[in-house]
């Protein structure tokens, strides 16, 4: 029997990725906040529900896509939320960015009907949720995971497709996602902070740095962002300070050290203070340009 797939939150990430789901074939029940997105969703073949519930009513798999714990928490929760409605058997999959501790919670009350949470948070921004090429890191249940891979995959690269775990890892290897490509970031950005001051050539010091060991996606993609500043948001630095807050709350958790990601965490505090809250995260490169007066 083939799933229904209930889908919510379309937003920059979550319109796309839901109509991706259109294309490989599924059929979709989608709900969101504002209506426009539901319209252009119903317009490429979706059906629309009332509520959280309603789409909990009409799926076998549940899709969230949220912007941060405390709406995912609404969502599946609170009044006329997905847990009211869930029928035994469904699959809830989030796909937000959120804390691991509240999944494991979440996970919980959604055994307690009868069904299964996975969490599995995406890697690959704005170009990377249209093309259906998607990184995800799935943690719960192997044999739900299982099930729905292949729904997964209208989304996603089948090879970046992984199961880190159990409840809470995907989350978790979410979190380390976000820490690397920080490091990333304000290392490319201090390179080309002091190539600039330095009164050389940015641009060609990347494309010296693209053929060896300092080669990166983040070089590659936000580099270029940061020569040509082109800020537009793929990701927006508003969401990513949101992960480094529940990176740090983790690492608090953990009793892990993570020095390099408070430092960055304070670097995208500062843009965001200075007005580039809704600009791509690769803007974090402007505060140390102005740092250095480059």
């Amino acid at each position: 029997m083939s799933e229904v797939v209930g889908f919510i939150g379309l937003g920059v990430m979550g319109k796309p990725m839901a109509k991706n789901l259109i294309k490989g074939g599924h059929s979709l029940v989608v709900h969101n906040r504002s209506r426009k997105a539901v319209d252009e969703l119903i317009a490429a073949g979706a059906k629309a529900a009332a509520s959280p519930a309603d789409v909990a009513r009409q799926s076998s798999v549940v899709i969230t896509m949220l912007p941060d714990t405390p709406d995912v928490e609404l969502v599946l929760t609170g009044t006329g939320g997905v847990l009211s409605a869930l029928r035994p058997n469904t699959v809830v999959i989030d796909m937000s960015s959120i804390s691991p501790i509240a999944t494991r919670a979440l996970a919980s009350m959604v055994a307690s009907k009868g069904a299964t949470m996975l969490d599995a948070p995406v890697s690959g921004g704005e170009i990377g949720a249209i093309n259906a090429s998607l990184s995800i890191m799935v943690g719960g249940d192997a044999a739900a995971f299982e099930r729905v891979k292949s729904i997964l995959a209208s989304m996603g690269n089948a090879e970046r497709i992984v199961h880190i775990g159990e409840s809470g890892a995907g989350q978790v290897c979410k979190i380390c996602n976000q820490v690397a490509i920080g490091g990333a970031l304000a290392g490319v950005s201090e390179a080309f902070a002091l190539a600039r001051k330095a009164g050389v050539d940015a641009a060609r010091v990347r494309q010296a740095l693209l053929g060896g060991f300092a080669a990166s996606r983040v070089l590659e993609v936000h580099g270029e962002r940061m020569l040509t500043g082109n800020y537009a948001p793929g990701f927006r630095a508003q969401l990513y300070r949101k992960d480094l807050r529940i990176a740090n709350e983790a690492a608090a958790a953990n009793g892990v050290a993570m020095p390099a990601t408070a430092l960055v965490a304070q670097l995208i505090n500062a843009l965001i203070a200075s007005g580039g809250a809704d600009l791509d995260y690769s803007a974090v490169g402007t505060v140390l340009f102005k740092l250095a007066g480059s």
